[in-house]
Parts: C-alpha cells; sequence; structure tokens
C-alpha cells in the first residue's frame, strides 16, 4: 500500500507548497500546473497511470476542487480509483473521502443525482428536438461532404482505424460509421 498525493495548482505563480503540507507525507508526489475544467492533466493522467490494480494505494488529496470541478468529472474519476482498488482521501473533506462508509454513501448519493439530472436534460434536449421538427425548425443535415467519405473510406479500406479516421474528419464515429455505410442522412433519398 503506498500513500499518493495529488496537488494540483492553476498558474505557474501559484505555490503548491499550502496543498503539500496539507496532506502530509506520501510516498510519491503528482503536482500539475493547469486548470481543472477537464481530467485532461499530464500529473493526473500519470497518477492514474502509476496506481496500481488491487494494491489498497490511498490517493491524498487538499480538497475535492484539486481534484476534479464537476461532479461528472469527479465520479468518473472516483469510479476508476474505486476499480481499481484504490481509495482517494480529501484533507479538507473527508466525508467525501471514499476510505469510509459515510464517504461512499455521500458519493453514491452524489452519482444518483448527477445521473438524473443527465436524464432531465437529455429529456429536455429530446422534448426541444421534437417541438422545433415540429415547426420545420430541425432538420440534421450531413456533417461530411461525399469527398470527405470518399476520402474516409480510402483510409479506412488503407488500414486507418475508424475511430481514429472519424477524428481525423472531427465527427464521431458513428457518423463515420453511418457515412461509410450510407445509413441516416447519408442514406438514398
Amino acid at each position: 500500500m503506498a500513500a499518493i498525493g495529488y496537488v494540483r495548482i492553476s498558474s505557474v505563480d501559484q505555490n503548491p507548497d499550502r496543498q503539500i503540507e496539507a496532506i502530509g507525507d506520501v510516498d510519491k508526489l503528482f503536482i500539475d500546473r493547469a486548470s481543472g475544467k477537464d481530467t485532461h492533466r499530464p500529473q493526473l493522467e500519470a497518477l492514474r497511470a502509476y496506481v496500481r490494480d488491487g494494491s489498497d494505494d490511498v490517493v491524498k488529496v487538499k480538497s475535492v476542487d484539486r481534484l476534479a470541478r464537476s461532479t461528472q468529472d469527479l465520479l468518473a474519476l472516483l469510479q476508476e480509483f474505486e476499480s481499481k482498488g484504490v481509495s482517494v482521501d480529501f484533507v479538507d473533506a473527508p466525508a467525501l473521502s471514499t476510505s469510509t462508509p459515510s464517504g461512499e454513501l455521500t458519493l453514491t448519493v452524489l452519482a444518483a443525482v448527477a445521473e438524473f439530472e443527465r436524464e432531465l436534460i437529455k429529456e429536455r434536449q429530446r422534448q426541444g428536438i421534437a417541438l422545433a421538427r415540429a415547426k420545420g425548425r430541425y432538420q440534421r443535415g450531413p456533417k461530411l461532404t461525399p469527398e470527405q467519405i470518399a476520402e474516409a473510406r480510402r483510409l479506412v479500406d488503407e488500414g486507418l482505424p475508424k475511430t481514429r479516421a472519424a477524428a481525423q474528419f472531427g465527427v464521431s464515429r458513428w457518423t463515420l460509421h453511418d457515412a461509410l455505410a450510407g445509413k441516416g442522412v447519408y442514406g438514398e433519398h
């Protein structure tokens, strides 16, 4: 079992010492100098790769907002750590630490609320699209031109994975799949 520290400061001129002191002694320390707007941070990714499956490692963080700014990102990270058998201790908010039963309960409630909120957003979006369609104001057109589809087909035939081809054209792999198969807005009319 290892104690692993994670510290995040938003700018180069900020000092991480206060957070380092708060988390105390650790076996390994990861320090990001990056915004918390998402989870794509070099040292956070290094931390995620460093923790070992079934090791009972503990990640120590001064506060929740240092690890993630959104509930969705926080829950995804905690779930990832939990799947590896790694617990997370928040120094400033022990009630959210995953190493305690009360922390697990609190996070389960937060996850349920976040899932409920996502479902409400999807439902409102579906209703809005249906209303716009009924008024003739919502029509989805193709995202790829015939030339782009031909180029994507060539790349895929040459062995480029569809996911990478889709990324190259700035579309989802489902959109690329539909375009290559002639489905949906790419079908015969």
